[in-house]
């Protein structure tokens, strides 16, 4: 199972290289991102390369990242956890099947921001299929609970724009929360929010205390140019509006909550879009989504032992 998982993080290492720009995952074959010399096989084996390399390119010496080989550990420890905690069955097959997307989402946010529609989709798609073997009524649960999981999220940054003017969870993040809930059911959403937002604040805090930042530093303006000042953001809230009875009001929540757009990009005093970047505060909130989901499919029972907030949730 180790070997399975090697080699399987060997392979989410190129979903995390190419899917945020738009590469095929099949075509061309790995090769160094520097100077383009194309890997042999003994230079794609998992974690044994990277060391024997000493983490450079063969042909032009370059560093590899060291996030290849992490991803490929992290993965082949993964593995063995399922098997540990599942054993031969169809749950073992649904958490590697969920590692397959889960994974290098997890890197691709940390590094990047985003959370590409080209792994979130298919892995929400795949969180409903994969129940299919095990009963329409394990299908309707995995599509309930992807539905109400975006839901909850898009609440919830909905309700960001709405109390701070600005940009409280990213965009991204309701569609993996749809992924995770897929896989692991809507019964583990409170749990999956708590222990994220618990870990999330935690590394944050600790990066402000160490570095001054939660989150990377933005890069500087291209060319040396001064940046334009951001004009506050501008939205319409149809049930705020004077004028309107105490029912319609309650009939426009829902179109506001799970219709009315959002802005995805702040505009500066020229009306012009500007590349959102990450504040001293800031921090990409997919990587802690998925180590809550793999701590609940992994240590539930023991969370709702030992953990009594935990453990009070997993008993509604």
């Amino acid at each position: 199972m180790a070997i399975v998982g090697l080699c399987l993080g060997s392979f989410y290492n190129v979903l995390i290289v190419r899917v945020p720009n738009g590469q095929s995952i099949v075509r061309p074959g790995s090769k160094c991102p520097k100077c383009g010399h194309a890997l042999s096989w003994y230079e794609n084996l998992p974690v044994l390369s990277w060391l024997a390399l000493g983490g450079k390119c063969r042909s032009c010496k370059t560093p590899i990242s060291p996030r290849y080989m992490v991803v490929e550990l992290l993965t082949g420890l993964l593995f063995v956890a399922f098997w540990a905690r599942f054993g031969i069955g169809w749950p073992l097959l649904s958490a590697m099947v969920m590692s397959i997307f889960v994974v290098p989402l997890a890197f691709i946010d940390a590094e990047q921001w985003i959370l590409p529609f080209e792994l979130t989709l298919p892995g929400i798609a795949a969180g409903v299929l994969v129940a299919i073997p095990q009963g329409f009524e394990a299908v309707k649960i995995s599509a309930l609970s992807a539905a109400i999981a975006f839901c909850a999220f898009r609440a919830v940054e909905y309700f960001g724009w709405l109390m701070f003017k600005k940009e409280a969870m990213g965009a991204g993040d309701k569609f993996l929360a749809a992924l995770l809930c897929a896989f692991i059911g809507v019964h583990a959403l409170p749990a999956l929010f708590l222990l994220s937002a618990l870990h999330g604040s935690v590394v944050g805090l600790i990066g402000l205390a160490i570095a001054g930042r939660a989150g990377p530093q933005a890069d500087a303006p291209p060319g040396g140019e001064e940046e334009k000042p951001e004009a506050p953001p501008t939205m319409t809230w149809e049930f705020t509006q004077p004028g309107l009875s105490f029912g319609r009001r309650l009939l426009l929540i829902p179109y506001c909550i799970f219709l009315q757009p959002i802005p995805d990009e702040p505009k500066d005093v020229e009306g012009n879009e500007v590349e959102w970047k990450p504040g001293p505060t800031n921090l990409p909130f997919g990587p802690w989504l998925v180590v809550g989901a793999l701590e609940i499919l992994l240590l539930a029972p023991w969370l709702a032992v030992h953990v009594p907030m935990i453990g009070w949730i997993f008993a509604l």
